[in-house]
């Protein structure tokens, strides 16, 4: 099991290469995709099934013949996610119908250290393996931050942005809205940038993923529904646009880049609100992550036309429905990326220009 749908469908992907040589057969089981595809899966009697809580225990509610009494293995990926509050209810009925002879694997970058939530996955006699006894990141990651001002934070996005022409870029915001609008904005200036959030169908989603991926788009600005497991070969930047309010979470983000023994680049942009949940990460480190500096005359000559570029895509969400039309209209917005809007891009030229001078 897995807490996203985008870790679930990867995990599934992996066995399924691997079956294809030995005759392994995999089912994978989540939400947002047809369930009656998942049921003709079942029916082909898979040796190992991937999923997510919610849809795994609709299966077992509703799919004939469909059941887990003969499972010799439980692995909970991401397991501090999937023993938080808000998957217990289906963990909890899921926990109850498997037998209880059987081996369990936990694997996390952060393992919750709260007992009462382990037990919980009905460990007995437990094994801890563990790389780090301290939660880190690795050395071949590049760990910066800039203080800035709340009202320029797009600003200071924009102006290393700049900077790093050409690299694969993750951008973390703390809410589905916000990915939607800092990506039409981006996109106003020019920048090849896309969104994804679990206010998307799931076909939209991995479709996003899939631009990235295949590099089509070079910014991807996501949720913290990107930020477990998923890995993305050649993400060069992490940058944190909002701060998360779990320190662990950092930990999970800033990994998606600096993988398999690669360097990497995460740079976090901190306001004045943000900075208490900054110093908790640094604590959590345990370790200073250095800061830098910048000519705020710099960032004053992008002020005018991010504004510009920012009314304009707050323009773009007001006509396509607003609240009421949210889902819709990131989904819409999806189908138009494609077609950035050619006209902001000519203007972003000169504009990338003038913020050299």
């Amino acid at each position: 099991m897995s807490p996203t749908r985008e870790l679930a469908i990867q995990i599934a992907e992996q066995f399924e290469a691997l079956g294809s040589a030995i005759g392994l057969v995999c089912s994978v089981l989540v939400g947002g995709v047809d369930r009656m595809q998942q049921v003709l899966s079942i029916a082909k009697r898979p040796h190992i099934v991937v999923g997510t809580p919610g849809r795994l225990l609709d299966h077992l509610k509703d799919t004939k013949g469909f059941s887990l009494t003969k499972v010799k293995y439980l692995v909970l990926d991401e397991a501090d996610k999937l023993l938080n509050l808000e998957f217990k209810e289906s963990l909890d009925d899921i926990l109850k119908v498997i037998p209880k002879e059987r081996r369990t694997y936990l694997f996390s970058a952060t393992m919750t250290k709260k007992v009462s939530k382990l037990q919980r996955a009905c460990l007995r006699n437990p094994v801890k393996v563990e790389v780090s006894s301290k939660y880190s990141t690795v050395d071949t990651l590049k760990q910066e931050w800039y203080f800035v001002p709340a009202d320029y934070k797009d600003c200071y996005l924009v102006h290393v942005l700049n900077e790093l022409p050409g690299s694969m870029i993750m951008i973390f915001v703390r809410t589905c809205e916000s990915t939607r609008l800092l990506a039409l904005t981006l996109r106003n200036l020019g920048f090849k940038a896309l969104s994804i959030s679990g206010q998307m169908s799931q076909d939209k989603r991995l479709g996003a993923l899939n631009k990235f991926k295949a590099k089509d788009f070079n910014i991807l600005i996501c949720t913290d529904v990107a930020s477990r497991g998923l890995d993305i070969q050649g993400v060069d930047v992490v940058m944190n646009y909002d701060i998360p309010m779990n320190s662990k979470d950092y930990v999970h983000r800033v990994g998606r880049t600096a993988r398999a023994g690669q360097s990497g680049y995460a740079v976090s942009f901190v306001n004045q609100y943000e900075a208490e949940w900054f110093k908790l990460i640094e604590q959590l480190l345990g370790r200073e992550i250095p800061d830098r500096k910048v000519d705020m005359d710099e960032i004053l000559i992008l002020r005018e036309h991010i504004s510009d570029s920012k009314r304009i895509a707050l323009t773009k969400l007001r006509e396509d429905g607003g609240h009421k039309k949210r889902r819709k209209a990131a989904e819409d917005d999806d189908d138009e990326e494609e077609e950035a809007p050619r006209g902001h891009r000519q203007k972003s030229r000169s504009f990338k220009k003038s913020s050299r001078r």
